[in-house]
């Protein structure tokens, strides 16, 4: 994962600045990252995603420090979105444009797969789930990113019920991230707008 983003980035530097191989070099991790985890994950029942969700989860300083390169990623594509294509025209600009959107989204995407599979690591390694999906079915993966993609769109739970503090702090720290990103989200929108001509 980390060898895709750090090859496509020495070969991206070879013909652009720093700051776009760099990016380019984030969506390729994030882009492998994503479609590993989610060829793995996406159709599991309840059984395996019991067995699998308490080794797979990284463990947390990796997690944080993949949320902490996504928000910083996601900070970098819209100041290059915005600072750059300024002064750039035609399918340059174009193609600076799509490569912040493209960051931007890649990044979003990574933060709530990593709460997916943190919820279900929480779930169930914890003593009573922590979360109640008001089902009588053990919970599958797509259960997690139920919620995870609910906090990441709307900032809250919405019709499952939180039933520990560990999980209630997981998705504090979910909701506050997911601001975070919707606050950086719509100030490049309204700059990359208002720089149009």
């Amino acid at each position: 994962m980390a060898a895709a983003g750090i090859c496509t980035a020495v070969i991206v530097g070879q013909f652009e600045s720093l700051l776009v191989a760099s990016l380019v070099g984030w969506d390729a991790t994030a882009a492998v990252y994503l479609a590993w985890s989610w060829l793995v994950i996406a159709r599991l029942d309840s059984a395996a995603t019991a067995r699998i969700a308490v080794r797979q989860d990284p463990k947390r300083a990796l997690a944080d420090t993949l949320l902490l390169t996504a928000c910083v990623a996601s900070l970098l594509a819209v100041a290059l979105v915005v600072g750059f294509s300024g002064s750039k025209s035609g399918v340059s600009k174009a193609v600076h444009v799509a490569l912040g959107v493209v960051s931007v989204l890649l990044s979003w995407m990574v933060v709530h797969t990593v709460f997916t599979t943190r919820y279900a690591r929480l779930y169930y390694t914890g003593p009573d789930g922590g979360i109640d999906f008001n089902q009588r079915t053990p919970p599958c993966y797509a259960d997690f990113a139920y919620v995870a993609f609910t906090v990441g769109i709307t900032f809250q739970v919405s019709d499952t019920n939180l039933s520990t503090r560990e999980m209630r702090a997981t998705v504090l720290r979910h909701s506050l991230v997911s601001y975070l990103f919707g606050a950086v989200i719509i100030a490049g929108t309204i700059n990359l707008i208002a720089s149009l001509p």
